[in-house]
């Protein structure tokens, strides 16, 4: 349950980061004053649409989870140091504070990235599950044949000795 969890979780981070990186394809000027306005190119507008998008995909797939959510993570921070740092406006403290949180779930994906990392390990180890479950059952199949094989040796055993010097193979020879 950990393990679906940690995914949905992952998936969710990510949707911001795509959805603000789609946002910013479809229509630039936005960020492009917000970049403009720090004394940052208009033009990095393209770059940064893409690391949120591609960075976000890597985290909600699970591709490279762990430097993604890390790099992430500083971009977080740095938008908050550029571009929400007016303490005294109400309006950036609250996107501060949403940005510092999500910062932290980044931190967390980072720290468990490695742990889990997408649905491949969901599936891998259902797989190895089954496969265990199989191994198993060849398992108790072979200790079955076993025993069945020991019992046939046994009453073979049983039926000579209570043929005990009778001939048993017809070779005209008592057996013992």
């Amino acid at each position: 349950m950990a393990t679906i969890a940690a995914i949905i979780g992952r998936i969710l981070i990510a949707i911001l980061f795509v959805a603000a990186g789609a946002n910013k394809f479809i229509d630039p000027s936005g960020a492009e004053q917000m970049l403009a306005s720090q004394g940052f190119s208009p033009s990095l507008v393209w770059v940064v649409a893409t690391f949120e998008v591609v960075a976000g995909l890597a985290i909600a797939l699970g591709f490279g989870t762990r430097i993604a959510s890390l790099a992430l993570f500083g971009f977080t921070i740095l938008t908050i140091l550029f571009f929400h740092n007016d303490f005294n406006d109400p309006a950036q403290v609250q996107i501060a504070m949403k940005n510092a949180a999500v910062a932290g779930g980044l931190l967390m994906v980072f720290a468990y990235g490695h742990v889990v990392e997408s649905w491949k390990v969901v599936r891998a180890r259902r797989e190895g599950e089954v496969e265990a479950n199989e191994a198993r059952a060849e398992t108790r199949e072979a200790e079955l044949e076993k025993a069945r094989a020991e019992g046939r040796a046994e009453g073979l055993a049983e039926a000579a000795r209570a043929h005990d010097g009778v001939d048993v193979d017809g070779d005209g020879k008592a057996d013992t």
